[in-house]
């Protein structure tokens, strides 16, 4: 004999089939709906044959047994076994719950509001929104959630009352009929006229007053009634008696009730022992609860004291481990600073080394500028219109210079020519040279084949505030702003070359 083979796991499982399609707040996506009920998949699980089902509306479709799935033949894609739904052949689509569930969803009640996701909608509104219509349980009519204690207290045809004077529960329907039987209903006696007299003391108060015999009307005389002979003499009229008082016999045995009342009262004493009962027997279920209860406060009670103590040691750790990692981010920061002085230390000495690298003491300088084309662009595009090369000295000791150089041009040379410039610049050794600055200075773009170089030369105006002691770390640029047209560089030459000039500075040294 063949074995079931087992069920989803039942923390999937859902007694309820797909969420109704008008609460998707966005558009509907046929993959998103479950291929049984048609509405959107709740707890979905997906079939060997790929198709998604609702577990509610799985678990129905196989409890039978096996089933043909009617998708895969309203797509023509049959086929064994693949195509059979039975238990055990279905997963969890935990995928495709999360999409679900994360859908935006608004309520269908009407006068409802709410807003939020499919998972907030089944976790916390779908069985509790106050505009939901659910039938009453006692009467069955349709009410709204939020109406519900309104409608038990005051319209239900099926609500239980107390009554106000016996204190004994009906129903609201047979309140005319619990009138009619209930013992303490304010009477009016028939004997004495008195009224708001509970019913069951009226019952024996007429079975009391039975006793009490008829009045007089009238007394009658005959002859005959004397023993004397005589026709008979009409009788004397006599005065009306007063009106009878009914009173009580006293006796010394009790007269015997009627059945019928022996038999309501030995009904209510024991209905009266029936509740005694009960109320005996829910005391003892009671008794054994409370001591349920207590034993169940006694394990909580040491279960919250050991919380606590374990509680207490973790924060006690936490407290030490902030500290720690607030001694490690303080560290960490310090270290971060350190590190970026040194880094700055580090470009500052690896700028230097450059400098140094290329610098020369002769009065002879050759620069090399590289990335040609993007330089001239940027010069064009004034994100940097002028380059400073490296200093150079006449001597260890002697004067230290630079050159400037605009590949857009400037002044009058700008667009249209490239722009060479010689610069002073402040050194160590000023107070021993002879100011002002006086020697002679050439300048060539230098040809990186022909060896026609452009060349030009100038000797400094001493009167001009370029070529005296510098006062600040570079004297105003003096030279040539229009050293070599740029048309001449747009046009096939030898001066570029794998994007990269040389510059060529040469300062008399005569007279030094």
């Amino acid at each position: 004999m063949a074995t079931q083979e087992p069920s989803p796991p039942s923390s999937m499982e859902s007694n309820k089939p797909g969420f109704p399609k008008k609460i998707l707040a966005n558009k509907l996506e046929d993959k998103h709906l479950c291929n049984c009920c048609h509405n959107l998949l709740r707890r979905p699980f997906q079939a060997q044959c790929g198709h998604r089902f609702c577990s509610y509306c799985f678990n129905m479709t196989v409890r039978d047994g096996p089933q043909k799935c009617n998708a895969c033949i309203k797509e023509d894609i049959f086929e064994e076994p693949t195509s059979i739904l039975k238990q055990g052949c279905a997963f969890p689509d935990n995928a495709a719950r999360r999409e679900v569930e994360n859908l935006s969803a608004i309520c269908i009640n009407e006068g409802c509001t709410w807003k939020g996701n499919i998972k907030e909608y089944e976790l916390s509104h779908e069985e509790k929104c106050e505009f939901m219509i659910i039938p009453c349980p006692s009467c069955k009519e349709r009410i709204r959630f939020n109406e519900q204690e309104r409608h038990n207290e005051r319209e239900c045809p099926e609500r239980t009352l107390n009554c106000k004077y016996c204190k004994e529960p009906f129903h609201f329907k047979n309140i005319k009929a619990h009138d009619e039987i209930c013992p303490k209903y304010p009477m009016i006696c028939e004997g004495c006229a008195k009224k708001k007299i509970p019913r069951e003391k009226v019952r024996v108060s007429q079975i009391s007053t039975t006793s009490i015999g008829p009045p007089v009307q009238g007394v009658t005389s005959s002859s005959s009634s004397l023993g004397l002979p005589g026709p008979p003499t009409p009788a004397l009229p006599l005065p009306p008696p007063p009106a009878p008082v009914p009173t009580l016999t006293v006796s010394t045995s009790f007269t015997p009730l009627p059945s019928s009342v022996g038999a309501a009262l030995e009904l209510q004493l024991h209905s009266e022992k029936t509740k005694v009962a009960e109320l005996g027997r829910r005391c003892t279920d009671l008794e054994v609860k409370v001591g349920t209860f207590e034993n169940v406060v006694c394990v909580l009670n040491r279960e919250v004291e050991r919380f606590t103590t374990t509680m207490e040691a973790g924060n006690r750790q936490h407290r030490l481990d902030q500290d720690k990692i607030e001694a490690l981010s303080n560290k960490v920061r310090q270290l971060e600073r350190t590190v970026g002085l040194k880094d700055l230390t580090v470009a500052e000495m690896e700028g230097r080394l450059r400098e140094m690298s290329a610098t020369t003491f002769d009065g002879v300088f050759v620069w090399r500028i590289s990335d040609f084309t993007k330089k001239r662009q940027d010069a064009i595009a004034g994100r940097a219109p002028a380059m400073f090369s490296p200093a150079f000295y006449t001597s260890k000791y002697g004067y230290k210079m630079c050159l400037r150089i605009y590949l857009n041009g400037d002044g009058t040379g700008r667009g249209s020519h490239l722009s060479l410039f010689f610069v002073v610049m402040r050194g160590l050794s000023d107070a021993l040279l002879k100011w002002p600055f006086n020697q002679k200075v050439t300048l060539m773009l230098l040809d990186q084949s022909s060896r026609e170089h452009i060349i030009d030369a100038f000797r400094p105006d001493i009167t001009s505030s370029s070529f005296q002691r510098p006062v600040s770390e570079m004297n105003i640029a003096s030279g040539c702003p229009l050293f070599c047209p740029l048309s001449k560089l747009d046009a096939k030459n030898s001066y570029i070359r794998d994007d990269i000039i040389f510059i060529k500075a040469i300062v008399d040294l005569t007279g030094l």
